[in-house]
């Protein structure tokens, strides 16, 4: 029995000196992100651009010397969920917690990782809560502020495209669609010669904008541009109802209607424009894009569906150069190196970090622009100033 207890003893010993030793070997990312409900859509895509960076990473020798292992958890689409599953990642030696790409559903995740002293990155949420304003010092977001779209929109076909009067359409179903128009409004005043000539609203699942559509046709001459603040579903209709009634207007969105999958709605859709990181269309001015998308597909056999899939991508080379400039996966030091970064290059665009802004209120675009039905790279754009961090707070 001596003998037994002595082994026992001495296996529980081993155990536990084997365990830190193990750990001390890798480096854990947890993704508290969503394996099911509607959420996947947008979430599964970011996640697969984030294996691939850290692939590249592991393949290249690790971070600060170790392999990054990478663990999940499931959100199920679902806020209580998402609570219990960024406890989960924790559990299992999370140091960088990944979380859904809204904020609504990525946050329940982010403050556990807050609370616990960890780094959390959003994949791809666009709200400026996604970060210090809604979660804590230790939280950031992938993507750019939805306000830098509807700003850099503007400015650009203000600028390349002489439009000068404008009318202003937006979706109030989320807070996405109202950033976008929140980006609007604040460049507005900087375009000397522009005009809004009107303004509305409508919901995403409205089967009709007719009274909206009345209001436009009634005016004395047709906008040169509609700022359409709006997203899935409800845009494709929305889009196909504004074309039907004849209005040519140039339209612009966000980025949220990046993606051919939808065209076959509208099959001969033309004059219509968004701002995306990178192109899917295999032609970005970046060949090293191009050669991304191809790596996308090897990887998950399928074509990046949407820009939406790149700042995953972002997301773990920017977390992983502040970690090997930090020399430690500390939280307060790595968030330090992020908050370092000024106009740091990544393969999608430059990203800036500051203490008072965990996301990015200006950044470079690419305009995508489709023309009987075919969307493609037909310009480039940073807005001319950072929107201020006080005005994107007050929205």
């Amino acid at each position: 029995m001596r003998i037994t207890k002595l082994a026992g003893g001495l296996a529980g010993l081993v155990a536990l000196w084997c365990t830190p030793s193990q750990a001390a070997n890798e480096i854990v990312v947890g993704f508290a992100t969503a394996a099911s409900g509607f959420m996947q859509a947008y979430d599964k895509p970011a996640q697969d651009a984030a294996m691939i960076r850290i692939d590249e990473i592991n393949k290249a020798g690790g971070l600060l010397g170790k392999k990054i292992k990478v663990v999940t958890a499931d959100t199920k689409t679902d806020q209580a969920e998402g609570a219990k599953a960024g406890l989960a990642v924790l559990d299992q030696g999370a140091d960088l917690v990944v979380v859904s790409c809204d904020y609504d559903f990525g946050a329940p995740a982010a403050l556990q990782a807050q609370a616990a002293g960890k780094v959390s990155f959003f994949l791809c949420a666009e709200s400026v809560k996604a970060g210090i304003q809604g979660v804590g010092p230790f939280s950031f977001s992938a993507s750019v502020l939805a306000a830098v779209q509807g700003a850099s929109m503007s400015e650009w076909a203000y600028n390349k495209k002489g439009a000068r009067t404008f009318y202003r359409l937006l979706d109030s179903w989320t807070v996405y669609n109202k950033g976008i128009c929140d980006g609007f409004d604040w460049q507005m005043p900087n375009l000397k010669e522009a005009k809004l000539v009107g303004s509305d609203t409508f919901k995403n699942d409205d089967a009709s904008i007719a009274s909206q559509i009345t209001r436009i046709k009634n005016l004395p001459k047709e906008p040169d541009a509609i700022m359409l603040c709006t997203m899935m579903p409800g845009a494709v209709s929305a889009v196909k109802q504004i074309r039907a009634a004849g209005i040519k207007s140039m339209i612009l969105n966000g980025s949220s209607m990046d993606g051919s999958y939808w065209l076959n709605a509208i099959p001969d859709l033309s004059n219509f424009y968004v701002p995306v990181q990178g192109s899917i269309y295999g032609d970005d001015p970046n060949p090293k894009v191009n050669e991304f998308n191809k790596k996308y597909k090897e990887s998950t056999g399928g074509d990046p569906s949407s820009q939406y899939v790149y700042p995953g991508y972002v997301m773990i080379d920017v977390w992983a150069k502040a970690v090997e400039r930090a020399k430690t996966t500390d939280a307060e030091k790595v968030v330090a190196e992020l908050e370092k970064m000024t106009n740091e290059p990544t393969l999608f665009g430059p990203r800036t970090f500051t203490k008072e802004l965990h996301h990015q209120n200006q950044g470079r675009y690419l305009i995508i622009g489709t023309d009987n039905g075919k969307p493609k790279v037909v310009d480039e754009w940073t807005i001319s100033a950072k929107i201020p961090v006080d005005y994107l707070v007050s929205k």
